[in-house]
């Protein structure tokens, strides 16, 4: 198994973690029952998987020697500064806090989609 290899699995990680994390939120906003201390734990590893995939990306491209393709790398970085404005949103929008997280999930789940779908060369 290669470093590329563990960045694509990785990736799958982070993508479906956030997707599943953003619907929970939204399912929370909707249904108090959903409210856990589960939900945040969740969430937290969701959103630093992010920060895992971008890592092995950078590690990846150094040890294969790789150039990925423009906007791939960029929607990596987005996704960075995605979960940094999610978080630092969250006083200002206690009231909306689950869906500031449910729909940000789900964006960064789209960041990572698009970003696969671009791809690396």
């Amino acid at each position: 198994m290669t470093l590329r290899d563990v960045h694509v699995g990785w990736a799958w990680m982070m993508i479906i973690s956030n997707g599943l994390a953003g619907l929970w939120c939204l399912g929370a906003h909707r249904w108090p029952s959903l409210r856990t201390r589960a939900l945040w734990w969740f969430t937290v590893f969701a959103e630093l998987a992010v920060f895992v995939q971008v890592g092995l990306g950078v590690a990846t491209m150094q040890v294969d020697d790789l150039k990925p393709k423009q906007f791939h790398m960029f929607y990596g970085f987005v996704a960075i500064i995605a979960v940094a404005i999610l978080y630092s949103y969250r006083s200002q929008l206690r009231h909306r806090l689950y869906l500031l997280y449910g729909f940000g999930g789900l964006f960064i789940m789209g960041l990572g989609i698009r970003a696969m779908l671009v791809g690396a060369s």
